[in-house]
């Protein structure tokens, strides 16, 4: 019998919008973790050439999986064997693969809460259990190693993401240290998912690999490298455990799209273009901050990675989803909804994006502001 799991509402939000703009309305989308900004220059001029002279079929670039394992040994000072890196259709078949692949059904796996919406849903589609452990302001948001050691049973896996989504909030490294410790200790598989890396503003945050070398590390070209829509990430496996892994994402997922392999592999060579977006997010960033105080939204997640901001609107709903479903009526400004990232305190949250251009991010402020003055306080 199939498993029954919960709707990512924010797509519902969405439908609103799209449906909205069709009448003509001007929409600004702050509802998806996706930048606004395309593909780097260069890897859309590799990606025509390629189409113009390359019939491809299935195939893993080995070149592609050498430049990421060079990108391990340039940003963290961590050497990766390129056979260790699987390609894959995007983050998501990423994080399939490695559930599938490295549990079986009736394992529990551990998750915050605040957290990725997908996480619990997969878990649970996959028929493993989920446990939650709540994460909220009086831990910054942050994972801790005391909350895994005192769980009883220890859960057979644990997600750990760092930035997260979708309050933006790292993890330091002697909190990783710490997580990789007790984990180690449990006998507890650490699934790191890494995909908002190079998002962050201050000290950059440090891969799982360096205190959890068997660590299943998740990663995707949809957020720093700006290319949602070519649908490729990759995944590092326990170097025992490559073929094994490699068995689940082939046959479930066969490749990764071709042409998105030719032009990832330029994209990783534009560093200069995509911290520029980062930038631009850092603007965008401090503008929200400096504004929604001004809106009355005090209770804020603290945005040091990612591109979210997770704000408390429990003075002014019990329902996220029905709010910001009339935000974006009323203002057309698309939000995502608290439920969909905890399902027990998320009704009083919203997540809103500033992975969009400043222009925007200000026009947005401008829409918002009035709205929620206008808003009855419960």
């Amino acid at each position: 019998m199939s498993v029954s799991i919960d709707p990512f509402h924010a797509m519902g939000v969405s439908r609103i919008a799209h449906a909205l703009k069709a009448e003509g309305r001007s929409i600004i989308h702050m509802e998806f973790g996706q930048p606004s900004t395309g593909a780097p220059a260069a890897a859309l001029a590799r990606a025509h050439a390629v189409l113009d002279s390359d019939p491809m079929g299935y195939w893993e670039s080995p070149e592609l999986k050498a430049r990421i394992a060079r990108h391990y040994l340039d940003t963290h000072g961590l050497t990766v064997a390129p056979e260790r890196i699987l390609l894959t259709c995007g983050a998501s078949p990423a994080l399939v693969t490695a559930l599938a692949g490295g549990f079986s059904p009736g394992d529990t796996i551990a998750i915050a809460r605040p957290g990725y919406v997908a996480y619990r849903n997969t878990i649970r589609a996959l028929k493993l259990n989920v446990h939650e452990i709540a994460c909220g302001p009086e831990s910054q948001y942050r994972l801790s190693a005391e909350a895994i050691a005192a769980l009883d049973p220890a859960p057979r896996g644990l997600i750990v993401a760092s930035p997260a989504n979708p309050t933006g909030a790292i993890i330091p490294a002697a909190g990783l240290a710490a997580l990789a410790e007790v984990c180690r200790r449990r006998n507890i598989q650490i699934i790191s998912d890494e995909i908002y890396h190079g998002l962050t503003y201050g000290e950059p945050t440090r891969s799982m690999l360096a205190f959890a070398p068997d660590a299943v590390v998740i990663n995707s070209f949809s957020k720093y490298f700006s290319m949602v829509a070519w649908r490729l990430g990759w995944m590092v496996a326990p170097a025992d455990q490559v073929e094994h892994y490699r068995a689940y994402a082939a046959n479930l997922f066969l490749t990764a799209p071709s042409l998105s392999q030719h032009a990832a592999l330029a994209a990783m060579d534009c560093a200069d273009e995509l911290d520029r977006h980062v930038a631009a997010y850092g603007v965008n960033r401090q503008l929200m901050l400096d504004a929604l105080p001004e809106l009355g939204l005090t209770a804020i997640a603290p945005p040091d990675g990612a591109f979210y901001i997770y704000a408390d609107v429990g003075h002014l709903t019990d329902d996220s989803l029905a709010f910001c479903q009339q935000m974006v009526r009323d203002t057309g400004v698309a939000t995502a909804p608290g439920i969909d990232f905890d399902p027990v305190d998320g009704r009083r949250f919203i997540r809103i994006s500033f992975a969009v251009s400043t222009d925007e991010t200000r026009e947005a402020l401008r829409r918002l502001q009035p709205w929620f003055a206008a808003r009855p306080r419960l």
